[in-house]
């Protein structure tokens, strides 16, 4: 299938993407602070540049986009178009997520990994529920989690 749009439009499209400050990252941003946490943010010394770091925690929050980190869920799908620039480039993020999260525990860090899908779309949690959840590990010595929808 043909993209509907020509390539400079998708290409201004494209470019308008955020990798910080989404809408996924401020809300938890916003839940966290609201229930008294303050942390840093995508802090350059660690590798993968955290979404939200807390250091006297020695934990890290990554708010991962279900599309651009090629996660298994309702919310990703494969583009019918240049399949191959897309495969390309989603494994390269999933490898580079991999190797960074080594990294980071290797440092001795814990690492929660919030998905997209468990913020919005048919499988999203309650909020207050992911709050819950984010600020028990937060508080705890648990070691890594991920919250998916």
């Amino acid at each position: 299938m043909a993209d509907i749009v020509d390539s400079s439009t998708r290409s201004r499209m494209m470019s308008g993407i955020r990798g910080k400050n989404t809408k996924p990252e401020m809300m938890i941003r916003q839940g966290l602070h609201r229930k008294g946490f303050r942390y840093r943010l995508h802090d350059r010394k660690l590798p993968g540049k955290p979404d939200l770091v807390f250091p006297s925690r020695q934990a890290v929050i990554f708010v991962n986009g279900c599309f651009w980190h090629g996660h298994d869920c309702h919310l990703f799908r494969m583009p019918s178009t240049r399949r191959d620039f897309w495969k390309i480039k989603i494994d390269g993020n999933r490898q580079r997520d991999f190797d960074n999260m080594l990294k980071i525990n290797d440092y001795g860090w814990r690492i929660l990994v919030i998905w997209e899908c468990a913020l919005k779309g048919k499988s999203q949690l309650p909020f207050d529920e992911i709050m819950e959840k984010v600020s028990g590990w937060l508080d705890s010595d648990c070691g890594n989690l991920e919250l998916k929808g």
